[in-house]
Protein backbone atom coordinates (compact mmCIF):
# COMPACT_ATOMS: atom_id res chain seq x y z
CA UNK A 1 0.00 0.00 0.00
CA UNK A 2 1.59 3.56 -1.37
CA UNK A 3 -0.44 5.66 0.84
CA UNK A 4 0.83 7.80 3.65
CA UNK A 5 -0.50 7.48 6.95
CA UNK A 6 -1.59 10.98 6.47
CA UNK A 7 -3.29 10.39 3.41
CA UNK A 8 -5.10 7.41 5.09
CA UNK A 9 -6.63 9.39 7.66
CA UNK A 10 -7.79 11.91 5.90
CA UNK A 11 -11.35 11.59 5.56
CA UNK A 12 -11.17 10.83 9.40
CA UNK A 13 -9.08 14.41 10.62
CA UNK A 14 -11.11 16.79 12.05
CA UNK A 15 -12.88 19.32 9.45
CA UNK A 16 -11.21 22.48 8.44
CA UNK A 17 -12.00 25.61 10.05
CA UNK A 18 -11.67 29.08 8.03
CA UNK A 19 -9.22 27.56 6.14
CA UNK A 20 -7.33 25.92 9.27
CA UNK A 21 -7.35 22.52 10.72
CA UNK A 22 -7.73 21.60 13.81
CA UNK A 23 -4.71 20.44 16.12
CA UNK A 24 -4.62 16.80 16.28
CA UNK A 25 -1.33 14.39 16.46
CA UNK A 26 -1.70 10.66 14.57
CA UNK A 27 1.46 9.56 15.51
CA UNK A 28 0.56 10.15 19.23
CA UNK A 29 -2.82 8.59 18.78
CA UNK A 30 -0.88 5.60 17.37
CA UNK A 31 1.61 5.25 20.18
CA UNK A 32 -0.45 5.28 22.80
CA UNK A 33 -2.36 2.64 21.61
CA UNK A 34 0.33 0.35 20.48
CA UNK A 35 1.61 0.50 23.89
CA UNK A 36 -1.77 -0.53 24.93
CA UNK A 37 -2.01 -3.15 22.41
CA UNK A 38 1.28 -4.78 23.36
CA UNK A 39 0.95 -4.40 27.18
CA UNK A 40 -3.17 -4.39 28.24
CA UNK A 41 -1.66 -2.66 31.15
CA UNK A 42 -0.78 0.81 29.72
CA UNK A 43 -4.21 1.61 30.07
CA UNK A 44 -4.56 2.25 33.89
CA UNK A 45 -2.25 5.16 33.18
CA UNK A 46 -4.47 6.91 31.52
CA UNK A 47 -8.27 5.42 32.25
CA UNK A 48 -9.20 8.06 35.01
CA UNK A 49 -8.74 11.03 32.25
CA UNK A 50 -8.56 10.02 28.92
CA UNK A 51 -11.96 9.04 26.76
CA UNK A 52 -12.34 7.45 23.22
CA UNK A 53 -14.41 10.88 21.99
CA UNK A 54 -10.92 12.37 22.74
CA UNK A 55 -9.11 10.80 20.26
CA UNK A 56 -9.34 13.09 16.79
CA UNK A 57 -9.28 9.70 14.40
CA UNK A 58 -12.85 7.76 14.15
CA UNK A 59 -10.47 4.48 13.91
CA UNK A 60 -8.36 5.10 16.77
CA UNK A 61 -11.51 5.99 18.93
CA UNK A 62 -13.31 2.68 17.93
CA UNK A 63 -9.64 0.88 18.81
CA UNK A 64 -9.21 2.49 22.28
CA UNK A 65 -13.27 1.62 22.91
CA UNK A 66 -13.10 -1.80 22.28
CA UNK A 67 -9.76 -2.15 24.38
CA UNK A 68 -11.24 -0.55 27.07
CA UNK A 69 -14.43 -2.89 27.09
CA UNK A 70 -12.18 -5.89 26.81
CA UNK A 71 -10.15 -4.71 29.48
CA UNK A 72 -12.85 -4.21 32.01
CA UNK A 73 -14.08 -7.76 31.14
CA UNK A 74 -10.90 -9.40 31.62
CA UNK A 75 -10.00 -10.33 28.19
CA UNK A 76 -7.04 -9.98 26.12
CA UNK A 77 -6.98 -6.50 23.77
CA UNK A 78 -4.29 -7.34 20.74
CA UNK A 79 -4.52 -7.65 16.90
CA UNK A 80 -5.71 -10.89 16.91
CA UNK A 81 -8.89 -10.12 19.07
CA UNK A 82 -9.83 -7.11 17.93
CA UNK A 83 -9.74 -8.42 13.86
CA UNK A 84 -12.02 -10.15 15.14
CA UNK A 85 -14.24 -7.59 16.58
CA UNK A 86 -13.39 -5.18 13.72
CA UNK A 87 -13.04 -7.08 10.81
CA UNK A 88 -15.61 -6.11 7.88
CA UNK A 89 -16.05 -3.10 9.78
CA UNK A 90 -16.13 0.58 8.14
CA UNK A 91 -13.72 1.80 10.65
CA UNK A 92 -11.24 -1.36 9.90
CA UNK A 93 -11.90 -0.96 6.07
CA UNK A 94 -11.36 2.88 5.33
CA UNK A 95 -7.47 2.33 6.60
CA UNK A 96 -6.82 -0.75 4.97
CA UNK A 97 -7.73 -4.01 6.88
CA UNK A 98 -6.59 -5.81 9.67
CA UNK A 99 -2.58 -5.63 8.55
CA UNK A 100 -3.47 -1.69 10.35
CA UNK A 101 -3.78 -3.28 13.39
CA UNK A 102 -0.39 -5.22 13.31
CA UNK A 103 1.14 -1.35 12.39
CA UNK A 104 -0.48 0.14 15.66
CA UNK A 105 1.19 -2.89 17.63
CA UNK A 106 3.86 -1.93 16.00
CA UNK A 107 3.85 1.81 16.85
CA UNK A 108 5.03 1.27 20.93
CA UNK A 109 6.30 3.14 22.88
CA UNK A 110 6.61 1.39 25.93
CA UNK A 111 4.00 1.55 28.89
CA UNK A 112 5.92 4.11 30.50
CA UNK A 113 5.57 7.19 28.26
CA UNK A 114 1.83 5.99 27.76
CA UNK A 115 0.49 8.66 30.34
CA UNK A 116 2.55 11.32 28.35
CA UNK A 117 1.21 10.02 25.39
CA UNK A 118 -2.35 10.20 26.72
CA UNK A 119 -2.17 13.25 28.28
CA UNK A 120 -1.15 15.05 24.90
CA UNK A 121 -4.32 13.82 22.91
CA UNK A 122 -6.29 14.95 25.97
CA UNK A 123 -4.85 18.81 25.36
CA UNK A 124 -5.56 18.53 21.59
CA UNK A 125 -9.11 17.31 22.24
CA UNK A 126 -9.47 20.44 24.57
CA UNK A 127 -8.20 22.69 21.62
CA UNK A 128 -10.78 21.12 19.41
CA UNK A 129 -13.40 21.53 21.63
CA UNK A 130 -12.13 25.10 22.32
CA UNK A 131 -12.32 26.21 19.07
CA UNK A 132 -16.35 24.59 18.86
CA UNK A 133 -16.91 26.38 21.61
CA UNK A 134 -15.98 29.89 20.18
CA UNK A 135 -17.77 28.84 17.25
CA UNK A 136 -21.52 28.08 19.04
CA UNK A 137 -20.63 31.42 21.14
CA UNK A 138 -20.17 33.51 18.00
CA UNK A 139 -23.12 31.71 15.90
CA UNK A 140 -25.52 32.36 18.91
CA UNK A 141 -24.67 35.74 19.42
CA UNK A 142 -25.47 36.43 15.58
CA UNK A 143 -28.87 34.29 15.62
CA UNK A 144 -31.51 37.66 16.68
CA UNK A 145 -34.14 34.19 16.45
CA UNK A 146 -32.44 32.26 19.45
CA UNK A 147 -35.05 32.69 22.35
CA UNK A 148 -31.82 33.28 25.37
CA UNK A 149 -31.10 36.27 26.30
CA UNK A 150 -27.33 37.74 26.13
CA UNK A 151 -26.77 36.92 29.96
CA UNK A 152 -28.07 33.27 29.39
CA UNK A 153 -25.23 32.59 26.34
CA UNK A 154 -22.84 34.15 28.66
CA UNK A 155 -23.46 31.88 31.04
CA UNK A 156 -23.79 28.91 28.80
CA UNK A 157 -20.28 29.35 27.78
CA UNK A 158 -18.82 30.11 30.97
CA UNK A 159 -20.27 26.61 31.83
CA UNK A 160 -18.62 24.92 28.82
CA UNK A 161 -15.04 26.60 29.56
CA UNK A 162 -15.85 25.47 33.19
CA UNK A 163 -16.67 21.73 32.21
CA UNK A 164 -13.56 22.35 29.39
CA UNK A 165 -11.08 23.15 32.57
CA UNK A 166 -11.73 20.28 34.39
CA UNK A 167 -12.35 17.60 32.31
CA UNK A 168 -9.32 16.07 32.40
CA UNK A 169 -9.81 15.94 36.57
CA UNK A 170 -9.02 12.37 37.37
CA UNK A 171 -12.19 11.12 39.34
CA UNK A 172 -11.33 10.66 42.53
CA UNK A 173 -12.05 6.58 43.35
CA UNK A 174 -10.46 4.94 45.68
CA UNK A 175 -7.82 6.52 48.46
CA UNK A 176 -5.35 4.03 49.98
CA UNK A 177 -5.46 4.13 53.95
CA UNK A 178 -1.64 4.95 54.13
CA UNK A 179 -2.76 8.15 51.98
CA UNK A 180 -5.11 8.99 53.77
CA UNK A 181 -3.51 8.56 57.07
CA UNK A 182 -0.80 10.39 55.28
CA UNK A 183 -3.49 13.77 54.50
CA UNK A 184 -4.86 13.33 58.06
CA UNK A 185 -0.57 13.81 59.46
CA UNK A 186 -0.51 16.51 57.09
CA UNK A 187 -3.84 18.56 58.04
CA UNK A 188 -2.72 17.95 61.68
CA UNK A 189 0.64 19.71 60.97
CA UNK A 190 -0.82 22.27 58.78
CA UNK A 191 -3.38 23.29 62.04
CA UNK A 192 -0.47 23.45 64.68
CA UNK A 193 1.63 25.44 62.73
CA UNK A 194 -1.53 27.99 61.98
CA UNK A 195 -1.77 28.10 65.66
CA UNK A 196 -4.77 25.15 65.61
CA UNK A 197 -6.50 26.10 62.34
CA UNK A 198 -6.97 23.53 59.70
CA UNK A 199 -9.84 25.43 58.13
CA UNK A 200 -10.38 29.13 57.04
CA UNK A 201 -10.25 31.77 59.90
CA UNK A 202 -13.23 33.75 61.10
CA UNK A 203 -10.26 35.98 62.69
CA UNK A 204 -12.80 35.33 65.90
CA UNK A 205 -10.49 33.73 68.51
CA UNK A 206 -12.94 31.92 70.77
CA UNK A 207 -14.37 30.63 67.43
CA UNK A 208 -11.49 29.55 65.75
CA UNK A 209 -10.59 27.33 68.81
CA UNK A 210 -13.88 25.60 68.83
CA UNK A 211 -14.05 24.71 65.26
CA UNK A 212 -10.45 24.71 64.06
CA UNK A 213 -11.58 27.17 61.50
CA UNK A 214 -14.40 27.02 58.08
CA UNK A 215 -13.47 23.45 56.40
CA UNK A 216 -13.08 23.29 53.00
CA UNK A 217 -16.06 20.81 51.17
CA UNK A 218 -18.60 21.76 54.33
CA UNK A 219 -21.65 23.53 54.11
CA UNK A 220 -22.09 25.86 57.05
CA UNK A 221 -25.59 27.42 58.06
CA UNK A 222 -25.50 30.31 60.30
CA UNK A 223 -28.88 31.58 61.66
CA UNK A 224 -31.03 33.90 63.87
CA UNK A 225 -34.21 35.54 64.01
CA UNK A 226 -34.17 39.34 62.54
CA UNK A 227 -32.14 41.92 64.51
CA UNK A 228 -29.79 39.37 65.63
CA UNK A 229 -26.93 40.42 63.56
CA UNK A 230 -26.45 37.49 60.62
CA UNK A 231 -25.21 39.88 57.91
CA UNK A 232 -22.84 41.62 60.19
CA UNK A 233 -21.21 38.47 61.73
CA UNK A 234 -20.98 36.77 58.33
CA UNK A 235 -19.65 40.24 57.02
CA UNK A 236 -16.79 39.88 60.13
CA UNK A 237 -16.09 36.48 58.97
CA UNK A 238 -15.53 37.15 55.67
CA UNK A 239 -13.06 40.43 55.92
CA UNK A 240 -11.44 38.67 58.38
CA UNK A 241 -10.55 35.68 56.09
CA UNK A 242 -10.40 37.98 52.84
CA UNK A 243 -7.37 40.20 55.35
CA UNK A 244 -5.70 36.97 56.51
CA UNK A 245 -5.57 36.14 53.09
CA UNK A 246 -3.70 39.61 52.28
CA UNK A 247 -1.49 39.68 55.33
CA UNK A 248 0.00 35.75 54.64
CA UNK A 249 -1.11 33.91 51.16
CA UNK A 250 -0.13 30.61 53.20
CA UNK A 251 -1.99 31.21 56.00
CA UNK A 252 -5.56 30.40 57.04
CA UNK A 253 -7.20 33.25 55.39
CA UNK A 254 -8.91 32.85 52.30
CA UNK A 255 -9.65 34.77 48.99
CA UNK A 256 -13.65 35.10 49.39
CA UNK A 257 -16.85 35.45 47.72
CA UNK A 258 -20.07 37.61 49.34
CA UNK A 259 -23.37 36.75 47.46
CA UNK A 260 -25.45 39.10 48.86
CA UNK A 261 -29.37 38.75 47.99
CA UNK A 262 -30.25 41.27 50.75
CA UNK A 263 -27.88 44.56 50.92
CA UNK A 264 -26.14 46.32 48.35
CA UNK A 265 -22.24 46.18 47.77
CA UNK A 266 -21.73 49.38 48.91
CA UNK A 267 -24.00 49.14 51.85
CA UNK A 268 -21.58 46.19 52.90
CA UNK A 269 -18.48 48.60 52.18
CA UNK A 270 -19.44 50.93 54.48
CA UNK A 271 -19.88 48.66 57.23
CA UNK A 272 -16.14 47.61 56.83
CA UNK A 273 -15.00 50.70 56.15
CA UNK A 274 -17.31 52.10 59.55
CA UNK A 275 -15.25 49.18 61.35
CA UNK A 276 -11.98 49.83 60.36
CA UNK A 277 -11.98 53.51 59.92
CA UNK A 278 -13.65 53.60 63.78
CA UNK A 279 -16.11 56.10 62.37
CA UNK A 280 -20.02 55.30 63.28
CA UNK A 281 -21.66 54.61 60.09
CA UNK A 282 -24.61 56.86 60.54
CA UNK A 283 -21.72 59.74 60.86
CA UNK A 284 -21.33 58.67 56.98
CA UNK A 285 -24.38 58.04 56.06
CA UNK A 286 -26.22 61.47 57.05
CA UNK A 287 -23.12 63.52 55.95
CA UNK A 288 -21.82 64.82 59.52
CA UNK A 289 -18.00 63.76 59.10
CA UNK A 290 -15.48 66.59 60.19
CA UNK A 291 -11.92 66.49 58.49
CA UNK A 292 -10.09 64.04 61.09
CA UNK A 293 -13.20 61.39 59.85
CA UNK A 294 -12.10 62.07 55.94
CA UNK A 295 -8.40 61.26 56.93
CA UNK A 296 -9.14 58.13 59.05
CA UNK A 297 -11.39 56.87 56.04
CA UNK A 298 -8.71 57.55 53.25
CA UNK A 299 -5.85 55.64 55.53
CA UNK A 300 -8.59 52.71 56.06
CA UNK A 301 -9.02 52.49 52.29
CA UNK A 302 -5.44 52.60 51.48
CA UNK A 303 -5.30 49.46 53.26
CA UNK A 304 -8.30 47.94 52.72
CA UNK A 305 -8.61 48.14 48.80
CA UNK A 306 -6.20 45.13 48.67
CA UNK A 307 -8.20 42.79 50.71
CA UNK A 308 -9.07 39.78 48.21
CA UNK A 309 -13.13 40.22 48.94
CA UNK A 310 -15.26 39.72 46.09
CA UNK A 311 -19.07 41.07 46.52
CA UNK A 312 -21.94 39.69 44.23
CA UNK A 313 -25.18 41.73 45.36
CA UNK A 314 -27.65 40.79 42.15
CA UNK A 315 -30.93 39.88 43.90
CA UNK A 316 -32.66 36.36 43.28
CA UNK A 317 -29.78 34.79 42.06
CA UNK A 318 -30.59 30.77 42.22
CA UNK A 319 -27.93 28.43 43.18
CA UNK A 320 -27.09 27.36 39.87
CA UNK A 321 -25.89 31.00 38.85
CA UNK A 322 -23.69 30.70 42.06
CA UNK A 323 -21.65 28.00 40.92
CA UNK A 324 -21.36 29.55 37.41
CA UNK A 325 -19.81 33.07 39.38
CA UNK A 326 -18.25 30.82 42.16
CA UNK A 327 -16.43 28.51 39.29
CA UNK A 328 -15.00 31.49 37.88
CA UNK A 329 -14.09 33.41 40.63
CA UNK A 330 -12.33 30.02 41.25
CA UNK A 331 -10.42 29.96 38.10
CA UNK A 332 -9.78 33.57 38.30
CA UNK A 333 -8.78 34.33 41.78
CA UNK A 334 -8.09 30.75 43.72
CA UNK A 335 -11.29 30.96 45.54
CA UNK A 336 -11.61 29.78 48.90
CA UNK A 337 -15.06 30.20 50.74
CA UNK A 338 -18.33 31.79 49.59
CA UNK A 339 -20.62 33.36 51.88
CA UNK A 340 -24.12 33.78 50.77
CA UNK A 341 -26.67 36.26 52.92
CA UNK A 342 -29.22 34.78 52.90
CA UNK A 343 -30.99 30.79 51.84
CA UNK A 344 -34.42 32.53 51.64
CA UNK A 345 -33.65 35.25 49.60
CA UNK A 346 -32.32 32.42 46.40
CA UNK A 347 -34.34 31.77 43.34
CA UNK A 348 -35.45 28.13 42.73
CA UNK A 349 -33.88 26.96 39.88
CA UNK A 350 -35.43 26.04 36.86
CA UNK A 351 -36.32 23.00 37.10
CA UNK A 352 -38.34 23.25 40.60
CA UNK A 353 -39.94 26.15 39.30
CA UNK A 354 -43.05 24.46 39.09
CA UNK A 355 -42.98 22.95 42.89
CA UNK A 356 -45.12 25.04 44.97
CA UNK A 357 -44.31 23.44 47.98
CA UNK A 358 -41.10 26.51 49.61
CA UNK A 359 -39.87 23.59 51.83
CA UNK A 360 -38.82 21.40 48.87
CA UNK A 361 -37.36 24.26 47.26
CA UNK A 362 -34.94 25.01 50.09
CA UNK A 363 -34.04 21.31 50.18
CA UNK A 364 -32.67 21.23 46.72
CA UNK A 365 -31.10 24.71 47.64
CA UNK A 366 -29.10 23.70 50.22
CA UNK A 367 -28.24 20.30 48.59
CA UNK A 368 -26.32 22.13 45.71
CA UNK A 369 -24.96 24.23 48.08
CA UNK A 370 -23.56 21.55 49.70
CA UNK A 371 -22.86 20.05 46.33
CA UNK A 372 -20.90 23.22 45.42
CA UNK A 373 -19.02 23.05 48.29
CA UNK A 374 -17.57 19.52 47.75
CA UNK A 375 -17.39 20.22 44.10
CA UNK A 376 -15.15 23.58 44.89
CA UNK A 377 -13.58 21.94 47.44
CA UNK A 378 -14.27 26.22 49.80
CA UNK A 379 -16.51 25.79 52.88
CA UNK A 380 -19.68 27.74 51.76
CA UNK A 381 -21.55 29.79 54.85
CA UNK A 382 -25.02 30.36 54.29
CA UNK A 383 -27.25 32.51 55.89
CA UNK A 384 -30.96 31.29 57.40
CA UNK A 385 -33.74 32.83 59.06
CA UNK A 386 -35.46 30.74 61.66
CA UNK A 387 -39.13 30.03 62.25
CA UNK A 388 -41.18 31.95 64.38
CA UNK A 389 -41.51 29.52 67.13
CA UNK A 390 -37.92 31.29 68.66
CA UNK A 391 -40.36 34.22 69.66
CA UNK A 392 -42.80 31.81 71.50
CA UNK A 393 -40.42 30.71 74.56
CA UNK A 394 -39.54 32.34 77.37
CA UNK A 395 -35.78 31.35 76.37
CA UNK A 396 -35.31 32.81 73.10
CA UNK A 397 -32.22 30.96 72.29
CA UNK A 398 -32.28 29.00 69.11
CA UNK A 399 -32.59 25.62 68.71
CA UNK A 400 -31.62 22.97 65.73
CA UNK A 401 -35.48 22.72 65.96
CA UNK A 402 -35.99 25.79 64.64
CA UNK A 403 -35.14 24.90 61.71
CA UNK A 404 -36.87 22.07 60.42
CA UNK A 405 -39.83 23.45 58.99
CA UNK A 406 -37.07 24.69 56.56
CA UNK A 407 -36.47 21.76 55.07
CA UNK A 408 -33.03 19.44 54.69
CA UNK A 409 -31.08 22.29 56.08
CA UNK A 410 -30.16 20.70 59.31
CA UNK A 411 -29.61 17.48 57.73
CA UNK A 412 -27.22 19.00 54.61
CA UNK A 413 -25.27 21.24 56.99
CA UNK A 414 -22.29 20.13 58.38
CA UNK A 415 -22.41 22.92 61.05
CA UNK A 416 -24.96 25.10 62.15
CA UNK A 417 -24.61 28.17 64.50
CA UNK A 418 -27.27 30.70 65.80
CA UNK A 419 -26.64 33.94 66.61
CA UNK A 420 -28.24 35.52 69.71
CA UNK A 421 -28.00 38.73 71.65
CA UNK A 422 -29.92 38.94 75.09
CA UNK A 423 -29.61 42.53 75.10
CA UNK A 424 -31.84 42.72 71.40
CA UNK A 425 -34.74 41.01 73.83
CA UNK A 426 -34.08 42.50 77.09
CA UNK A 427 -34.34 45.79 75.30
CA UNK A 428 -37.49 45.58 74.37
CA UNK A 429 -39.10 44.37 77.70
CA UNK A 430 -38.84 48.01 79.63
CA UNK A 431 -40.47 47.43 83.51
CA UNK A 432 -44.28 48.77 83.29
CA UNK A 433 -45.36 50.18 86.63
CA UNK A 434 -47.62 48.44 88.17
CA UNK A 435 -51.24 49.53 90.48
CA UNK A 436 -49.38 49.71 94.28
CA UNK A 437 -45.96 50.69 92.84
CA UNK A 438 -44.82 54.03 93.99
CA UNK A 439 -42.46 56.53 92.01
CA UNK A 440 -39.24 55.53 93.88
CA UNK A 441 -39.87 52.15 94.00
CA UNK A 442 -40.49 51.79 90.12
CA UNK A 443 -37.56 54.08 89.54
CA UNK A 444 -35.12 51.40 91.45
CA UNK A 445 -37.27 48.45 89.00
CA UNK A 446 -36.26 50.63 85.63
CA UNK A 447 -32.60 51.35 87.09
CA UNK A 448 -32.04 48.07 87.76
CA UNK A 449 -32.94 47.07 84.53
CA UNK A 450 -31.31 49.46 82.76
CA UNK A 451 -27.99 48.18 84.87
CA UNK A 452 -28.81 44.84 83.76
CA UNK A 453 -29.03 46.17 79.81
CA UNK A 454 -25.25 48.36 80.00
CA UNK A 455 -23.96 44.15 81.22
CA UNK A 456 -25.41 42.73 78.15
CA UNK A 457 -25.03 45.72 75.76
CA UNK A 458 -21.94 44.45 74.17
CA UNK A 459 -22.35 40.87 74.08
CA UNK A 460 -23.50 38.03 72.41
CA UNK A 461 -23.45 34.25 71.87
CA UNK A 462 -22.06 32.12 68.53
CA UNK A 463 -24.17 28.86 69.30
CA UNK A 464 -22.38 26.00 67.88
CA UNK A 465 -25.66 23.52 67.79
CA UNK A 466 -24.03 21.00 65.33
CA UNK A 467 -20.59 20.55 64.06
CA UNK A 468 -19.81 17.17 62.72
CA UNK A 469 -16.01 17.19 63.34
CA UNK A 470 -15.93 18.53 66.89
CA UNK A 471 -18.08 19.67 70.05
CA UNK A 472 -20.94 22.04 70.34
CA UNK A 473 -20.50 25.02 72.24
CA UNK A 474 -21.41 28.30 73.02
CA UNK A 475 -19.14 31.02 72.49
CA UNK A 476 -19.32 34.87 73.74
CA UNK A 477 -18.33 37.66 71.28
CA UNK A 478 -18.21 41.46 71.50
CA UNK A 479 -20.76 43.33 69.06
CA UNK A 480 -20.77 46.76 68.81
CA UNK A 481 -23.98 48.46 67.45
CA UNK A 482 -21.95 51.16 66.75
CA UNK A 483 -19.93 50.16 64.23
CA UNK A 484 -22.61 47.19 63.06
CA UNK A 485 -19.76 44.68 63.64
CA UNK A 486 -18.48 41.53 65.81
CA UNK A 487 -15.40 41.06 67.41
CA UNK A 488 -13.19 38.76 70.46
CA UNK A 489 -14.49 39.11 73.83
CA UNK A 490 -12.44 39.85 76.17
CA UNK A 491 -12.57 40.84 79.98
CA UNK A 492 -12.54 44.14 79.67
CA UNK A 493 -16.50 43.27 77.92
CA UNK A 494 -17.27 41.74 81.71
CA UNK A 495 -17.71 45.40 82.69
CA UNK A 496 -20.48 47.22 83.07
CA UNK A 497 -20.54 50.66 80.81
CA UNK A 498 -18.43 52.88 81.25
CA UNK A 499 -16.75 51.43 84.12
Amino acid sequence: MNQTLDTIFADAQPAVHGGRTPPYDTEAEQALLGAILNNNAAIDKVIDFLKPDHFADSTHRRVFELCLAMYERGDTADPITLKRVMDGGPELERVGGPGYLVKLANSVVGIINAEQYGRLIHDLYLRRQLIALGEDVVNDAFDENLDSSADDQIRKAEEGLYGLATSGEASKGFVSFKSALRQSLEMADAANKASGLSGVTTGLSDLDTLLGGLHNSDLIILAGRPGMGKTALATAIAYNAAYARLKDPNGPGAVTAFFSLEMSAEQLATRILSNEAQIPGHKMRTGHMVQDDFNKLSAAVGLMEKVPLFIDDTPGLSVGAIRTRARRLKRQENLGMIVIDYLQLLSPGASSRRESNRVQELSEMTRGLKILAKELNVPVLALSQLSRAVESRDDKRPQLSDLRESGSIEQDADMVMFVFREHYYKKAKRPQKRDGDDDSKYAHIVEEWENSLKEIEFKAECIVAKQRHGPTDTVVLHFNGEYTTFGNWTDEDHLPYGG
